[in-house]
């Protein structure tokens, strides 16, 4: 499938460059020094964690809004979450005046969901996984008719998310390389979209973490699979990609290069990394880029960007990795 076949294209992320304007930063993109004379090439971060609510899932949330008419704003939005796009669609719905109810699972860190009830918007705790979450969602939606925004498999969201992809192509156009936190493939496949749209040749990498990396294994299987989600320094990036998946599979299989999975001591090097050297607070999924070109894992001839996609890490936890602690969730991972 080409990139002009796709389900999202560079126009409707073009459109949504519009549609949020003024309503999400136009994030940095730094050289690191330090990792282009570990690499032998130039290293950009583009530092999406510098987003106005930590985190890139804020451009989604707000190009999805902005499409709702006026009947379905007044009836509010609800989603299932891992905590980054909850906190976005709060953000997001609260600048509208709208109601939102964000479902997440045990294993969402309470850091972010303190971050999220401070916004006014409603939780609900259910179960163990993104897949127990997202029954909630189904019976709000059935019972008080509240309009569903997901994470990453919508049109909207993942045209918002692309957008970062966007200002990459601006910001870096020599780029021989993208590396994308790769989750449910929303991130991966508008960023894909909009750096194959521009720059056909430049490659587009997903990152992941090894343990419960959904996308990867259904992209190896043909079709969406189910995988356990388990705990993870990269704990954004938990949660399946949907049985029923319409748009972000397909796109991540026709869009990426290439997909590397890493082990939680190299996210953990990352996130390290990232303060020591760059003096930048990341949380796990926001260092799986930085944590692969430490660990050898990128080959490039040329300009690589690896994109920082999100802070919001329990300051707790993120002292420990910094001090060279082994965290209890690394330990319950080993």
């Amino acid at each position: 499938m080409s990139v002009i076949e796709m389900p999202v294209t560079l126009e409707q992320i073009r459109t949504a460059r519009e549609n949020i304007a003024g309503k999400v930063e136009r994030t940095p993109a730094m050289l690191s020094q330090s990792l282009s004379d570990r690499t032998g090439h130039p290293v950009h971060l583009k530092l999406e964690h510098h987003q106005t609510t930590g985190a890139f899932k804020l451009r989604g949330a707000s190009n999805a809004i902005a499409a709702l008419s006026p009947e379905e704003r007044s009836r509010g939005v609800v989603a299932a979450s891992t905590g980054n796009h909850g906190r976005a669609l709060g953000y997001a719905a609260k600048l509208e005046g709208m109601r939102a109810v964000i479902c997440m699972s045990k294993l969402v860190p309470e850091n972010k969901l303190d971050a999220i009830r401070r916004l006014g918007a409603e939780i609900r705790i259910v179960g163990n996984s993104q897949d127990d979450a997202q029954q909630e969602v189904d019976r709000l939606v059935a019972e008080e008719g509240l309009v569903m925004l997901p994470p990453f498999d919508h049109p909207d969201i993942i045209a918002g998310q692309g957008t970062l992809g966007l200002e990459i192509m601006e910001q870096v156009p020599e780029a021989v390389a993208v590396m994308v936190p790769l989750s449910g493939g929303g991130l991966a496949a508008g960023v894909a979209a909009a750096v194959k749209g521009v720059s056909p040749a430049t490659t587009v990498i997903g990152v992941s973490m090894a343990r419960g990396a959904a996308m990867k294994v259904s992209l190896d299987a043909g079709r969406p699979v189910q995988v356990e989600e388990l705990p993870t320094l990269a704990d954004s990036l938990g949660g399946g990609i949907g049985l029923d998946n319409r748009l972000t599979f397909a796109m991540c299989r026709g869009l990426l290069d290439d997909v590397i999975l890493l082990s939680e001591d190299e996210i953990a090097a990352g996130i390290r990394h990232a303060y020591e050297q760059e003096r930048e607070i990341v949380e796990g999924a926001g260092a799986v880029g930085i944590g692969a070109l430490l660990a050898g894992k990128v080959t490039a001839k040329g300009p690589v960007v690896a994109i920082l996609s999100g802070r919001n890490i329990d300051m707790a936890l993120h002292r420990k990795i910094v001090c060279g602690e082994v965290p209890l969730r690394t330990e319950r991972a080993a």
